[in-house]
């Protein structure tokens, strides 16, 4: 059953308020300086005072310490972490205590196998991209992810959209659903009329 309908790579606090309006039941930070959604600190604080307890904060971490990781989310009040780069299993150990969803690139090697090293709440399934950690707005073929929904908790990233989101959804069947780069106007900007189509669809496939 669908459980996450997060909107990912808000920056400012208005776009948080538009997502948790629209029924968004997760919104995410990037503490990732290198993408264009990056929020510092002070961003991220007020993006949190918005949300406050009406949709989970998720902070985006990419090949961040442990520690860097545990000060952000005390400082930020964040109620889940993702890790999106390359961690190896043994950064989880280290984040006993923390809610933790770890993301895994789907290219055509792709092995659910994978998941088995990860303790963790969910695995968030995202396309592969070379150059890139997310937000490429390019899907995966979904099928590759059908076997892992049997195996954990999946949300389901890569390309979705108001225009996929709910076939994704029917198709897959996962724990949750999460968009970014085609919710925007431009880069770590949110277009307010995709954001609530996009959760409506989540909704109604859900």
């Amino acid at each position: 059953m669908l459980e996450i309908i997060k909107v990912c790579g808000i920056v400012e606090p208005a776009d948080a308020l538009v997502a948790v309006q629209a029924g968004a039941t997760a919104i995410g930070i990037v503490f990732y300086s290198a993408s264009p959604r990056y929020a510092r600190l002070d961003q991220a604080a007020m993006v949190s005072a918005v949300v406050s307890s009406r949709a989970l904060k998720v902070g985006v971490f990419v090949n961040e310490t442990p520690e860097r990781i545990r000060a952000v989310a005390d400082a930020v009040r964040l109620d889940v972490v993702q890790l999106h780069g390359d961690e190896p299993p043994s950064d989880l150990d280290e984040l006993k205590g923390l809610r933790v969803w770890k993301a895994l690139p789907v290219g055509d090697n792709f092995d659910a196998a994978w998941m088995d090293d990860y303790d963790c709440e969910a695995i968030l399934l995202d396309t592969a991209k070379a150059d890139a950690y997310g937000g490429s707005g390019q899907t995966f073929p979904w099928r590759k992810a059908i076997e892992a929904t049997g195996k954990r908790q999946i949300i389901l990233a890569g390309g979705l959209g108001p225009d996929n989101v709910e076939e994704a959804i029917r198709t897959v069947t996962p724990w949750g659903v999460d968009a970014s780069s085609r919710l925007e106007s431009s880069p770590g900007r949110k277009d307010s009329e995709k954001v609530e189509a996009y959760v409506k669809a989540a909704q109604n496939a859900g």
